[in-house]
């Protein structure tokens, strides 16, 4: 019996040991064009956190379009703010005060079990948009089904 419960603690750990933090910077400007999440798209697993990191002021982010029994997010004005990731799909966010300019960027959490939903949610909301069109669109381009 003790050798299963140490089986299982040590199961367990490594589950934790195992989980990534990845961070997406808010910018201003970058190679990419103004107003960008860097990296726009990040592929991680169930577990892992992403913390955003304000780095010029007037940025936050805020979960758009989440997959089935996720949590919304957002963060506050100019902080740096974590949220892990425990519902498999795809999640996209914005920065509310430059969403027309299309600073929107795109997380995938293990499958995108909500694929279908995010083919249909982009082309509406690259609608919306007066400046780096195409943006979002390019992002969505790298979910792997």
């Amino acid at each position: 019996m003790k050798i299963v419960k140490i089986m299982a603690a040590t199961a367990l750990l490594c589950a934790f040991a195992s989980a990534k933090d990845y961070e997406v910077k808010m910018l201003d400007v970058n190679e990419e064009g103004t107003m960008v999440f860097e990296p726009g798209f990040i592929h991680i697993q169930k577990g892992d956190t992403v913390t955003f990191v304000p780095t010029h002021k007037t940025h936050w982010a805020k979960s758009v379009v989440i997959p089935d029994g996720a949590s919304k997010f957002e963060s506050k004005l100019d902080e740096k703010a974590t949220f892990k990731f425990d519902v498999e799909g795809v999640y996209i966010y914005e920065c509310p005060p430059h969403k027309m300019m299309n600073m929107l960027g795109i997380i995938q959490v293990g499958k995108a079990v909500n694929a279908v939903k995010i083919k249909e949610v982009v082309p509406r909301l690259e609608k919306r948009v007066s400046e780096n069109q195409g943006r979002l669109e390019r992002y969505a381009k790298q979910i792997k089904e």
